[in-house]
């Protein structure tokens, strides 16, 4: 049932961003006047699932969800249909009209998926505002707690401050491991010194090469020592720990946080010992035994940052926009989205990053979408994925929209047309990198599942 609501999302999702990214195409290539002969959703190699024609456009829905199109006469587009450039060019033809025309029809698509992004976080910056840990509660109280092998690795220990990444002062806590991954280096408060830290080149590979156990964020809060269950058959099943109860001292020993516990744990190995618990209100003193391990048999968490910020420990960000306010907070995430997405990018074209082991597929895309209907989920990753649609399809490679818009500037600034001979090698290459690129992606995708 999660896969089904996961993959029904990313139906939902891809669909709409691709029939609105070709009705970018479709509206300035009519009012051009120019005749468009297929509206697409999906591609229709040998046979659609539907079509039905209106005027002179076939609108359908084809059976490989590999994207969309809009089929415009007079143009080499992945149809490859270049019977009709044999002809004399006619007059509602792609191809007949003045470039500034042809550059619009172009980037229509690109234009109302930036567009889009934008009004989504627009939209949504007003329904739902900005809920999140600051950074800088959690350096306010005794920094973060590292127990990934990775944090280490790049220098980090448990109470540090981590200030900035690569300059920028971070605002959100949960942004760190993005902005590690986006970064090259950062800076540390470390009992009162402040010390620059490099990242090491290839990070993203160390990143997703982390045992099972340790995925998800790089770094952490620090959290109490709270019980989520007693474990059954453990041997302090019957010890009257329970559920919720928050351990604030180890025979004598005040804690704070979960990581100062083991330490003291590990000196009373095999031996009894007493707990102070905070149960609601009250302070129980509880006789528990320490197994050789060092272990007490129990299971640690089960809190949110909202449950901590109950229990003092955090103070959370809830901050709610008028629609004025909405406006600049949703342009300025479509500005760091877009950002943070370049320089992801241009570290996966650089090969000693690793990067590229990370890229993925329809797989990968649809696993972001959460497994349980969530209006606010869906818009804010259906805005992400409008701006790196867009985005992708402004890189000048051929077959996409980008390609095309540089063949026209050329046009445009040179005064030469190129050779219909030429964009349709052009369109051939293009496409063969793109295939490429969607089965290294998707093969990325299909060695993770098996490994």
């Amino acid at each position: 049932m999660e896969i089904l609501i996961k993959a029904s999302q990313f139906i939902l999702s891809l669909s709409l961003l691709i029939v609105l990214h070709e009705l970018g195409h479709f509206i300035p290539a009519k009012l051009f006047k120019t005749r468009v002969e297929k509206f697409y959703l999906f591609f229709d190699y040998k046979f659609s699932l539907f079509k039905k024609k209106i005027g002179d456009t076939v609108y359908g829905i084809g059976w490989i969800p590999l994207g969309g199109y809009v089929k415009i006469s007079g143009m080499i587009d992945e149809s490859m249909d270049t019977e009709q450039l044999a002809q004399p060019a006619q007059p509602w033809e792609f191809r007949s009209k003045p470039a500034w025309q042809r550059l619009i029809i172009m980037l229509g698509g690109v234009f109302v998926n930036f567009v889009l992004g934008i009004l989504i976080y627009i939209c949504l910056m007003w329904a739902y505002g900005e809920k999140f840990l600051p950074n800088e509660s959690v350096n306010n109280k005794d920094g973060i707690w590292v127990q990934d092998s990775l944090a280490m690795k790049i220098g980090l220990e448990t109470g540090d401050k981590i200030l900035t990444i690569d300059g920028e002062k971070i605002r959100k806590f949960n942004g760190i491991t993005l902005g590690f991954i986006n970064g090259n280096n950062f800076t540390v408060e470390r009992n009162g010194e402040i010390l620059e830290k490099k990242l090491p080149v290839d990070f993203i590979a160390k990143l997703m090469d982390r045992r099972k156990n340790e995925e998800g964020p790089v770094v952490s809060t620090r959290y109490p020592f709270i019980i989520a269950k007693v474990q059954k058959d453990s041997i302090n099943e019957n010890s009257g720990l329970k559920p919720k109860d928050i351990v604030t001292s180890i025979n004598g020993d005040n804690i704070k946080y979960y990581d100062e516990a083991e330490a003291i744990l590990s000196k009373y190995k095999g031996q009894e010992i007493t707990l102070s618990v905070k149960r609601g209100n009250e302070i129980k003193e509880i006789p528990v035994k320490v197994t050789d391990r060092g272990t007490l048999g129990v299971v640690f968490g089960g809190v949110s940052y909202n449950d901590l910020a109950k229990l003092g420990y955090y103070d959370l960000a809830d901050i709610e926009y008028s629609f004025a306010e909405a406006v600049p907070a949703g342009l300025n995430k479509s500005w760091k989205t877009l950002t943070d997405y370049v320089k992801q990018l241009k570290k996966i074209f650089n090969p000693s990053t690793g990067a590229y082991k990370g890229l993925g597929g329809f797989i990968s895309i649809g696993s972001i979408f959460p497994d349980e209907w969530s209006a606010e989920s869906f818009w804010n990753i259906t805005a992400f994925l409008s701006i790196m649609l867009g985005f992708m399809n402004l890189l000048p490679i051929p077959a996409l929209d980008g390609g095309h818009v540089v063949f026209t500037l050329w046009e445009m600034i040179t005064g030469k047309k190129p050779g219909d001979k030429f964009l349709e090698y052009a369109q051939v290459v293009g496409f063969i990198l793109l295939i490429a690129l969607l089965l290294f992606a998707n093969g990325n995708d299909i060695f993770r599942l098996f490994k």
